[in-house]
């Protein structure tokens, strides 16, 4: 399969909005609302482009081909009825005829069908300009031979939904050829295609995909039913969902686009409605951009089973880009929760993710400038080569690293000699506002380069073992700005660079259970933050503008915590009952020990977990000392 490689930043050079679907002329009790995609639909869900260079959903969509314009609304009294009964299927009017249990549609216009064909199909064959639109008004079609309803020639199609109407289209089980030019859905569409009123249609696809359009699919409104041996519902240009509510069951991927040869085509965008998918592969695939603007999504795939080394089973997942502007979206993968090729953007909306491997997945960049996301369980929280935190609320969860900024390939347990085979300028972490809190089994903070901190709150629940640290930073860890709490094992504890323009303290201590209260205060028993243990800890690391260079702190143990928590960490506390664990200096960390991955003074965070090499020599300021367990360093496979 050829991969597209549009560049993200080619979405920011093409704004605009996405050409919506216009009104038409005349009234109809069965049409849905007037379809346009604007601002106004994405609404306050679509963020601007902050200052970091973040596309929102307006230039995501701007940057794709335009969806197709749709009539809505129509003239009742023009309507043909089509009333469809085994072998006395009857047309009143002109434009369709019919032969035994197949019905032809051979000119544009609005054909209403109704009643029940136990083994045949309408096909669509206009070669003229206009819209074939059917309205279904109680139909029951299977077919045992092809589609039950089969477009194959129209300058467009429309498929209404009758209000109050109950539908079904079903094929069933028949072997085909794979060169075989037949429709491979069981409500087929080899020109643009939309789907629109206040009715409901279940499609059952036993032969290949449930809806299946060779152009472009707009979802509009109705309530939609899918349940398919292989893809859900695809649009091959693009499969847009404005509203309506879906529902899909697919033994491949949930929706899809996957037009490979035009780059501005091949996206799948939900701006509104609400979508459910249960998915063996992935929920939703675009062969280039994924847009969520709007709506709600409920995406579960893999089906908790162990997948196959070859097989996809992520929850968004784009060869180009993700952006995510607005909108509730609950995924529960066995792959990545959200995944792209190139970038992710998340600007507004709600995330909650749960994912067998990583939560969020770039093989290049990944931004945050808005919204909440939450990744309630993973292997990895965040990864990707770029990584930006710059607004927005974000929790992490995961068994091994909560945030790596690293390479975008298979994690490997090699680790090498020299940590400059591992230190790249591509692989950074910048963080300049939001919160940002973690919960990490492995390293807390991993990138395999940098560390750029001017602003936000990053609050670390490190690992247990010292093995690992709640900060690992190949390159050099810079803050000026912001709050940073990192707590975490002390083996491979570190800090900031001791040149940082902000300063922090580093202090090591005697392991602490879970449910501790753990206090930093300066010399004089003024709180400057407090935080409870969720895990056992020996190691704590601030840095705030509380935090002055050259001035004593102490860490203390017990007493309580007060004031209202930003991403788990207290402004203030009660020191009653508490005792002193730690007495440190801003800026500086103190020498001692084997060099465990301590703060180095002005440069790298700290080696590669696991490298035994004599330390060098400690400069003004020392390096970060862990103070227990130092013989179990394990070599840190999340770093690679």
């Amino acid at each position: 399969m050829r991969t597209i490689t549009r560049s993200l930043a080619s979405l920011l050079l093409l704004g605009g909005l996405v050409a919506g679907c216009s009104a038409g002329t005349g009234s109809a009790s069965d049409a849905a609302p007037e379809q346009v995609v604007s601002s106004e639909d994405t609404g306050a869900a679509t963020a601007a482009a902050s200052t970091v260079g973040a596309a929102s959903v307006e230039e995501a969509l701007g940057a794709n081909l335009p969806a197709h314009e749709t009539e809505t609304e129509w003239d009742t009294a023009a309507e043909v009825a089509i009333d469809l009964a085994d072998g006395a299927t009857e047309v009143s009017g002109e434009g369709a005829v019919v032969d035994g249990d197949t019905v032809t549609i051979t000119q544009p216009g609005t054909y209403r069908l109704s009643g029940t064909v136990s083994d045949g199909e309408v096909i669509v064959s206009s070669a003229l300009d206009g819209v074939v639109r059917l309205v279904l008004d109680g139909v029951d079609i299977t077919s045992s031979t092809t589609a039950p309803i089969a477009i194959e020639d129209a300058d467009e199609a429309v498929i209404v939904l009758a209000e109050d109407s109950t539908n079904a289209l079903a094929d069933t089980a028949r072997t085909v050829a794979e060169d075989a030019d037949e429709p491979d859905g069981a409500l087929f569409s080899r020109t643009d295609l939309t789907i629109t009123g206040t009715g409901s249609l279940t499609v059952t696809g036993h032969v290949n995909d449930g809806i299946a359009a060779n152009d472009g699919l707009v979802i509009d409104s109705g309530t939609l039913t899918v349940d398919a041996v292989d893809d859900g519902i695809r649009g091959k240009d693009y499969l847009l969902v404005t509203g309506g509510d879906v529902t899909v069951t697919a033994g491949g991927d949930g929706l899809k686009s996957d037009e490979e040869e035009d780059v501005t085509a091949g996206y799948v965008a939900v701006l509104g409605g609400t979508v459910t998918v249960d998915a063996g592969a992935d929920g939703l695939d675009a062969a280039t951009d994924v847009i969520v603007g709007g709506g709600t999504l409920d995406i579960t795939t893999g089906g908790g089973e162990v997948l196959a080394e070859d097989a996809s089973a992520k929850g968004l997942k784009a060869n180009v880009a993700v952006v995510v502007g607005g909108g509730t979206t609950v995924v529960d993968a066995a792959d990545d929760a959200v995944h792209s090729d190139g970038a992710i953007t998340v600007t507004a909306g709600e995330l909650s993710l749960a994912s067998g491997d990583d939560g969020v997945h770039a093989e290049e960049s990944l931004v945050v400038t808005g919204g909440t996301l939450a990744v309630v369980d993973s292997y990895e929280g965040l990864e990707a080569e770029s990584i930006t935190i710059a607004g927005g609320d974000v929790s992490l969860v995961a068994t091994d690293d909560g945030v790596n900024a690293a390479g975008g390939g298979t994690t490997t347990t090699d680790v090498p000699m020299d940590p400059a085979q591992e230190t790249s300028g591509q692989y950074a972490l910048t963080v300049t506002g939001g919160t940002l809190a973690i919960d990490a089994g492995g390293d807390g903070v991993d990138s395999n380069g940098t560390v750029d901190m001017s602003g936000g709150t990053v609050v670390v629940s490190g690992p247990i073992e010292n093995g690992n640290g709640a900060l690992d930073v190949q390159g050099t860890f810079t803050i000026d700005g912001g709050v940073l709490f990192a707590a975490g094992s002390s083996g491979m504890a570190m800090a900031p660079g001791t040149d940082s323009p902000q300063a922090s303290i580093l202090a090591t201590f005697d392991r602490q259970p879970v449910g501790t209260v753990v206090t930093v205060a300066t010399a004089d028993g003024e709180v400057v933050a407090s935080f409870t243990a969720t895990k056992e800890l020996s190691s704590v690391v601030l840095s705030s503008s509380e935090i002055i260079a050259g001035e004593t702190y102490e860490v203390y143990v017990g007493g309580t915590v007060a004031s209202t928590p930003t991403a788990g960490l207290y402004d203030n506390g009660d020191l009653t009952g508490a005792s002193v664990v730690a007495s440190v200096t801003g800026g500086e960390y103190a020498a001692g020990g084997m060099f465990g991955g301590g703060g180095m003074p002005g440069g790298p965070g700290g080696m590669p977990g696991g490298d035994f090499r004599e330390p060098p020599q400690a400069p003004a300021g020392g390096f970060g000392a862990p103070t227990e367990d130092t013989d179990s360093n394990a070599a840190d496979a999340s770093s690679v």
